[in-house]
């Protein structure tokens, strides 16, 4: 068996997001520098909120997917969880907790009732991604 199950857990879990924010992140270069086109035709919020907004989520959100993916490697001999509800499950502490966040640093403001129908459709995009890519990658990995 290889050794370093956790840091190969870890190694799982942060890939997608950090695709996912590499391609975001070329998209708004692309249309904010290369195009010009201002973030208001994107969204109703001036541009720099909108930067600050989007760096924080590329430090935090594939740290907390990889810690969330050690999780799941400890306690899967305790708790009978399926990887994609365990994975569904991690929108319950990112959505309130990015709205929290947004409010103590007074990047800008969304209100929880609006964040909240949210938290349905992002458990349902996170289940297919824990199932299917984290899933694909841990065993890859040699830890599913």
């Amino acid at each position: 068996m290889r050794p370093h199950p956790y840091l190969r857990a870890y190694m799982a879990g942060i890939v997608v997001p950090t695709l996912v924010l590499l391609v975001s992140m070329t998209v708004f270069a692309c249309f904010r520098f290369y195009f010009e086109v201002p973030s208001q035709f994107v969204l109703e919020m001036p541009v720099w909120p909108l930067a600050r907004a989007i760096v924080f989520p590329m430090a935090v959100v594939p740290n907390v997917w990889g810690l969330w993916n050690m999780l799941y490697l400890a306690l899967r001999s305790r708790v009978r969880l399926q990887l994609g509800l365990h994975g569904a499950l991690l929108p319950l502490f990112l959505i309130p907790g990015g709205v929290a966040l947004t409010r103590v640093l007074d990047v800008f403001t969304i209100q929880l009732q609006y964040a909240l129908p949210i938290i349905p459709i992002g458990m349902a995009i996170y289940y297919l991604a824990w199932k299917f890519v984290v899933g694909f990658l841990n065993e890859e990995m040699g830890i599913a």
